[in-house]
């Protein structure tokens, strides 16, 4: 299968890698000033792995063309820019699948729904989403994901045609839970980072718990099975993103609190906003993605925040 990746990040060169190594044929693209793409054209190495000569490199967009499979792994507020710059190229009959975890803030769009605003409706629109770390999978470590979208046809063909040692896919059953656990379970992150950096970590447990909850009752809202709040979308990659030391958001959230420079893409500080937007307009009550807001956005002292947390009305746990 024809098959290009756009994003030469960590986790676009860690899947067009890993489809290499199942022997489809791979594009993988980056902008001409993209310093990701600059060192893979020098020596085909980041700081976390090489690739292989089979992988076509390529700062021509118009490699779209010949691939049967679109893989976008970018910026998610980016999203939309991407999706304006491929318009001139005409894609018909092509599968787009979707890498990221986020929500647009201006618009709070899934990233689905973004694609799908500016496709062709002969295209169709899937989501790769759950747990693991480019640094883990590169190393043989297994993990299991899930695959998503509102075409059955495109779920079944891509769970397929992607699955090998290294990743168990299973078909995903509810686009907008899986889309919005998704892209929350970064809020938690964040969450997660602060107590650490606040020495408070044997709090996550509670903060998994309580999280996973308030995310259902987004995505119960918004027309999605809470359910999906408790799969691999959401709950399922808390271990990868509240305790692992390769997440970005967690250590995001521990530098933030601990007043550190942090440089590294974290999703999560985005997705707040759009999330309490989501909230506010589904009336949903979301106190810790609040509470991170209030902390990252309206500079309030996160000891305090944490104690309204705990001053909170007494209440049944479900």
């Amino acid at each position: 299968m024809k098959i290009t990746v756009i994003g030469c990040g960590r986790w676009g060169s860690l899947i067009a890698w890993y489809l290499d190594s199942i022997k489809h044929q791979v594009t993988l693209y980056g902008r001409q000033s993209s310093r990701h793409m600059q060192k893979f054209m020098l020596d085909r190495k980041n700081d976390v792995l090489e690739l292989p000569e089979s992988i076509k490199l390529t700062n021509d967009l118009g490699c779209v063309n010949d691939a049967e499979v679109i893989i976008i792994s970018v910026n998610t507020q980016g999203l939309q820019k991407l999706m304006d710059e491929l318009k001139p190229y005409q894609i018909i009959n092509s599968i787009f699948v979707l890498c990221m975890k986020g929500i647009e803030i201006n618009t709070g769009r899934r990233l689905s729904q973004i694609a799908k605003d500016n496709i062709d409706a002969s295209n169709s629109v899937a989501v790769w989403l759950g747990p693991g770390h480019v640094q883990e999978l590169y190393r043989g470590i297994p993990n299991c994901m899930v695959i998503d979208s509102d075409h059955e046809k495109t779920k079944r063909f891509l769970v397929k045609n992607f699955s090998g040692n290294l990743i168990r896919f299973y078909y995903g059953q509810d686009l907008i839970g899986n889309e919005i656990g998704g892209a929350t379970k970064n809020v938690i992150g964040i969450a997660a980072g602060m107590l650490d950096g606040l020495g408070l970590s044997s709090l996550k447990g509670a903060l998994m718990s309580r999280g996973t909850r308030e995310v259902g009752r987004l995505i119960k809202a918004m027309g999605g099975n809470e359910l999906s709040a408790y799969g691999l979308c959401h709950l399922g990659d808390y271990e990868a993103t509240v305790f692992s030391i390769y997440s970005h958001n967690r250590r995001f959230g521990e530098a933030f609190i601990k007043n550190e420079e942090y440089l590294e893409l974290a999703e999560g500080y985005y997705t707040v906003k759009a999330v309490v937007g989501l909230a506010k307009q589904y009336k949903v009550d979301m106190p810790i993605s609040t509470a991170v807001y209030q902390i990252l956005y309206e500079h309030k002292d996160a000891q305090q925040v944490l104690k309204s947390l705990f001053l909170r009305s007494l209440k049944n746990e479900f």
